[in-house]
């Protein structure tokens, strides 16, 4: 066979050839030939008719060698890769071709866009993984029966402002998620994340944390945990055990990995959404955080749970938020029906004094908005501030005032009494010597 007669075959093309011969010889039905090439007996009859005509090029698709009708311009190929080059260069294939569609009106896929950035040398093809080291672990059956928590430390503004973090909470049935921009990862702002997600969707069964200090705490019980035989909690421990949810913590950021992958696209997107929009405070970012990124997070990344019926439980009247949300200690009642907490003196209202609060512990509740609230057993108590008693750095403390002394009227010199002329007590007999005289009997 010469050179120019050579034709170049696929595998699965050579494999429908040898079949079209062996029907061809008789050796085999065009029914079983059917069944082996996997089309129908009248799609082979048409076959072997054009393998007698062309012979072997019968197996070749007839449209080896033309341009498609569905390939995209040139053009519009060019166009594409420029803006990309120009405006999108550190975008992902996926984020871009979304971009070129709201944005410039280019439709393109995101695989064809895929491969336009590789040959630009726009994009690295990314090696994929061959090895797992953690387990699959299925997602829960029910909406609420397990919230993953943790919050992601990025530079999320690009130095165009202030440093802010991204506290939220995914949901691990559906991924639906529920974020903040916060200034700080404290707890009064995982606390006002948490009242968010209450009023929104009710108590979930449990939350999915890891084990920062926010949630767990290396200091020794106290008395009164002794004496309950509870371990040490944090302010958001004990605000969960009163929600009646429980805490599971994470041993590796494997194991919560919707949150971490949550974290990961918003790294991309988000950050490259607030660039586009020129955000560089906290109060715009918050907004497109909630108008744009969450809603787009949870109309395309989440899916529906295995059982529609919602874990969530409602909350009751018992579950008061703002006392339940709040820093909680432990204070006594001074004698004089005060409370010290935190450098600050409370004093308690004089209406308010009853049997047994004197000497008694209080629970001090400072809320979220940063009230103070008093309570005596199930009662609130009024209470009003009576002047700092905390102690001023060294260096700023300021000169005591001087105690003026007050004018005493002059000491009045009254003459003694008369009984007392004469009287020398070191002269004087004792008691039992006059006794004893006035019987009659010798002195000793």
């Amino acid at each position: 066979m010469s050179q120019e007669e050579l034709i170049l075959m696929s595998q699965k093309e050579r494999d429908r050839l040898k079949v079209l011969h062996e029907a061809k010889q008789r050796h085999i039905t065009q029914k079983q030939a059917a069944a082996q090439i996997g089309v129908s007996e009248r799609w082979v009859g048409k076959l072997l008719g054009r393998l007698r005509q062309q012979g072997d090029r019968a197996v070749l698709h007839r449209g080896r060698g033309r341009r498609s009708n569905r390939k995209i311009p040139e053009p519009v190929r060019e166009k594409a890769v420029g803006v990309v080059r120009k405006e999108y260069r550190d975008f992902g294939p996926t984020l871009a071709s979304e971009y070129l569609a709201e944005r410039h009106g280019i439709q393109v896929s995101r695989e064809t866009l895929r491969g336009w950035m590789i040959g630009a040398q726009l994009w690295k093809p990314r090696r994929a993984r061959i090895e797992r080291v953690h387990t699959w672990r299925p997602r829960r059956a029910q909406g609420g029966e397990l919230v993953q928590w943790d919050t992601s430390e990025h530079d999320w503004l690009e130095g165009r402002g202030e440093k802010l973090y991204l506290t939220a909470m995914i949901d691990d049935a559906t991924s639906r998620a529920l974020a903040r921009f916060v200034r700080h990862d404290s707890t009064p702002e995982n606390l006002r994340l948490l009242r968010l997600y209450l009023k929104r969707w009710g108590r979930p069964q449990a939350f999915y944390t890891d084990k920062a200090s926010l949630f767990r705490t290396p200091r020794p019980p106290e008395p009164e945990e002794q004496l309950e035989g509870q371990r040490p909690r944090t302010q958001i421990g004990r605000a969960l055990q009163e929600l009646d949810i429980e805490w599971i913590p994470a041993h590796s950021p494997q194991a919560k990995g919707r949150i971490e992958r949550f974290f990961g696209t918003a790294q991309d997107r988000l950050v490259k959404g607030l660039r586009k929009e020129g955000i560089d405070t906290l109060a715009g970012a918050q907004r497109y955080l909630e108008r744009v990124f969450l809603p787009l997070w949870n109309r395309r990344f989440t899916v529906a749970a295995a059982n529609p019926t919602e874990a969530h439980r409602p909350l009751g009247p018992e579950h008061n938020l703002a006392a339940i949300l709040s820093q909680v200690e432990s204070r006594v009642v001074a004698p004089d029906y005060t409370v010290q907490w935190h450098g600050q003196r409370y004093q308690i209202a004089r209406e308010a004094v009853r049997a047994g609060l004197r000497g008694a512990r209080v629970r001090v509740e400072k809320r979220l908005d940063g009230t103070v609230a008093v309570r005596f057993r199930e009662h609130y108590l009024p209470v009003r501030k009576c002047g700092t008693t905390a102690r001023q750095p060294l260096g700023e403390q300021p000169e005591p005032p001087r105690a003026v002394a007050k004018a005493r009227p002059p000491a009045s010199k009254a003459p003694p009494h008369r009984w007392m002329e004469g009287f020398d007590l070191r002269r004087s007999k004792p008691l039992w010597a006059i006794l004893r005289e006035e019987q009659g009997g010798p002195p000793q």
